[in-house]
């Protein structure tokens, strides 16, 4: 006997909106949304559509009228609540444009619950387009069928950080100079990763953070990385050690 095919099929168009979604609300999609159904996909009446709106988890639309510059909805059913994310937070010195694209959408895919881009003495980039980043944590998040995004602050100064950081939080910082291996490190949530620029942290920097007591200073091994690959790489080491990697192994997206 063949086996029942999954439905709604995991092929169905799936998209972010920022309002809030409830069951038997009308949605109306314009801009770029609308024209990603109307004129790429050639979406009909009757047509089916999966929404997240990063609230109340993920839905399943049907199309009610259908257009190259706008697309309306009505939403049929919830598929699935809001998922549970990891209180881990992703501190990073911003870098060039295109290799931070990456960052935020590798971040987003990982589970990183919020993203605080650090300036610092050696930060060679002092200017973050949040829009841009937002839209590709966003397009990752419609890929990956994840429910939830990650917060995403704007930048801020490494001194205020410090001054500020909550006292129950702890902070994983990875030092060019040594410290415990990540893939040692025990560090449960709510805990943070902050990854310095590509020149790393001054010696005051450094003496600042480790000044912290919630400060833990990390290795990620004996080779250079490049800072987005230091970040990928610590994000990684902590889900699959204190995330939720072992009760919910990491599945391959379509």
């Amino acid at each position: 006997m063949p086996a029942t095919p999954a439905w709604p099929p995991s092929s169905l168009p799936r998209l972010y909106v920022a309002d809030r979604l409830e069951e038997g609300s009308a949605v109306t999609l314009e801009g770029p949304q609308a024209n990603y159904l109307g004129a790429v996909l050639r979406v009909q009446e009757g047509a089916q559509v999966k929404l997240f709106d990063d609230r109340t988890g993920e839905w399943l639309a049907e199309v009610t009228e259908a257009g190259k510059r706008r697309v309306s909805l009505r939403l049929v059913g919830r598929l699935r609540e809001r998922e549970p994310v990891p209180d881990l937070w992703l501190l990073f010195a911003p870098i060039k444009k295109g290799r931070i694209d990456w960052v935020a959408e590798k971040a987003t895919e990982l589970g990183v619950a919020r993203l605080v881009p650090v300036l610092t003495r050696r930060t060679i980039v002092d200017r973050v387009n949040c829009d841009r980043l937002r839209a590709h944590m966003i397009e990752a998040a419609e890929q990956c069928e994840r429910t939830a995004l990650p917060q995403l602050d704007k930048p801020q100064k490494l001194t205020r950080l410090l001054e500020s950081w909550p006292a129950e939080r702890s902070l994983l910082f990875a030092d060019e100079t040594g410290g415990e291996p990540m893939a040692a490190a025990r560090a449960p949530a709510p805990a943070a990763i902050l990854i310095g620029p590509e020149g790393g942290f001054t010696p005051e920097e450094r003496e600042a953070i480790r000044a912290l007591p919630q400060a833990e200073p990390v290795s990620l091994g004996p080779r250079i990385l490049r800072a987005d690959t230091a970040a990928v790489a610590a994000v990684s080491l902590w889900m699959a050690g204190a995330g939720d990697w072992q009760r919910h192994p990491p599945r391959v997206a379509d």
